[in-house]
């Protein structure tokens, strides 16, 4: 599966949306780089430190959008907050992994 090919058609179809794209290495195949918009991974990875200090947050902030088109093919987002998503996490491995 061309995965690169296929993300830079759909970044293609909005233009000036796709800022930026980190492609990862798998293959070893051959992959078309657009210069100032696409970066290897491993490159950016060697430029910054392992260590990331925990930023504080409330309850309520957005941790991330979840999107589906269900069934009625539109696209949809669900907002998950930073508090509710991760007491959930946690109560979830809890029980099951008791």
């Amino acid at each position: 599966m061309p995965l690169k090919v296929n993300a830079d058609e759909a970044a293609n179809k909005v233009p000036g949306t796709v800022a930026a794209m980190i492609v990862v290495k798998r293959t070893g195949g051959q992959v078309h780089m657009i210069s100032g918009r696409n970066f290897w991974y491993h490159e950016e990875a060697a430029k910054v430190t392992a260590e990331c200090k925990a930023q504080e947050t409330n309850a309520e902030d957005p941790l991330f959008i979840l999107y589906t088109s269900g069934s009625t093919g539109k696209p949809k987002g669900v907002l998950h907050s930073t508090c509710g998503y991760l007491v959930f996490a946690s109560m979830t491995h809890q029980y099951v992994f008791d």
